[in-house]
């Protein structure tokens, strides 16, 4: 008797002790709620971009010769009107030489005919045709003063010199390739834009009049100290990618960026009176979002959502939930549709905090 006493007590308290148990893992594995939250906030986007100089040309020898002299050196400045390069001369010192005394001889022969036709000695017919000769031969000397100055190659505006494709000596012919010249005082950023951001720039362009204002983050990661405008978009979209290229034009003063570098265009939109939640609020089934939506039966139902934009760890929705609906934060593997839980709230500004968000 004594025996079955003591067994019914030890049952006793071990069934106190497994309910107490069960209590403390019952209040452990409430789950965390929260609401959505309005705020005015900036999105942010990144494209690919590549960095062109706004003139970028070549240059080219214009007559054949050997290449006498080279008055610069790769990566200088170059001022406009400075002598570059200088092909020998001779041959077209010596047909200019030839072209003046040709002109001297129809000048004198055109004086003479003058003063005869001017006494009637010869007919103005014969006046005119030494006239002729006379101006075909001032031509053609213009040529020969032309093709010599093609021998100095001067650069046409400001800029920086590339790499050398020739040597001093070099045998050119007409059109070989010398160098390149960049002007890189103000540099054009192209980065492509889908078809719906395009759209939404032009309604936004339309309203205020004003041009995108965009920052540009460099290879090396740091962001170029001076902000950019979009001023040009191309004529058609890409039929491949559904993209437009964008340009944009940024002032480079002390020619930090060069002709050909690429970085990221970073591109911020203000964000009215969005309906922000955290991105782990969320899941995924095929490609949708969807959140668990806590009804007054403290039951869980999972609701589509339409994301209008992603920022940092944060979505903003555009349809799919109002700001009092509140959404399971934790545990989203823990549970299924159709769910009752046990749950604690916290609260949106809270949980935002520790997200790292950054809104107005």
């Amino acid at each position: 008797m004594e025996k079955t006493i003591i067994i019914a007590l030890a049952i006793g308290v071990l069934s106190i002790g497994c309910k107490r148990g069960h209590k403390k893992r019952e209040e452990k594995a409430k789950l965390l709620v929260t609401t959505p939250i309005k705020k005015d906030t900036v999105i942010t986007k990144e494209y690919v971009c590549q960095l062109r100089a706004i003139q970028h040309i070549e240059l080219r020898a214009l007559e054949k010769g050997y290449l006498k002299e080279i008055f610069v050196d790769e990566g200088h400045f170059v001022k406009k009107g400075q002598l570059m390069f200088r092909i020998m001369p001779l041959l077209y010192k010596a047909e200019l030489e030839k072209a003046k005394a040709e002109t001297n001889f129809a000048e004198i022969e055109y004086l003479n005919t003058k003063t005869l036709a001017d006494s009637n000695v010869v007919s103005s017919t014969q006046l005119a045709l030494e006239k002729a000769k006379y101006q075909k031969a001032k031509a053609e000397q213009g040529v020969a003063e032309a093709r010599l100055k093609f021998t100095e190659l001067r650069a046409p505006f400001d800029g920086l010199m590339d790499r050398f494709q020739v040597r001093l000596g070099s045998l050119l012919d007409e059109g070989d390739l010398l160098t390149t010249l960049s002007d890189n005082s103000k540099m054009w950023v192209y980065f492509n834009v889908p078809e719906m951001e395009y759209l939404n720039y032009k309604s936004q362009k339309n309203d205020d009049g004003k041009a995108m204002k965009v920052q540009l983050r460099m290879a090396n990661h740091e962001i170029y100290e001076h902000i950019g405008e979009v001023k040009t978009i191309e004529a058609d979209f890409n039929n491949e990618t559904g993209n437009i290229a964008f340009r944009a034009t940024f002032d480079n003063p002390d020619f930090l960026l060069r002709h050909g570098e690429t970085g990221n265009v970073i591109l911020t939109e203000p964000l009215k009176n969005a309906l922000l939640i955290p991105q782990k609020a969320s899941f995924q089934v095929l490609d949708k979002n969807y959140v668990y939506v806590i009804g007054k039966d403290n039951v869980v139902r999972a609701k589509f959502i339409e994301v209008e934009a992603e920022l940092p760890h944060i979505f903003a929705v555009k349809e799919g939930l109002s700001e009092g609906d509140k959404i399971l934060l934790e545990g989203l593997r823990k549970v299924r549709d159709g769910d009752e839980i046990e749950y604690r709230e916290e609260e949106p500004e809270s949980v935002l905090s520790h997200l790292g968000l950054y809104a107005e």
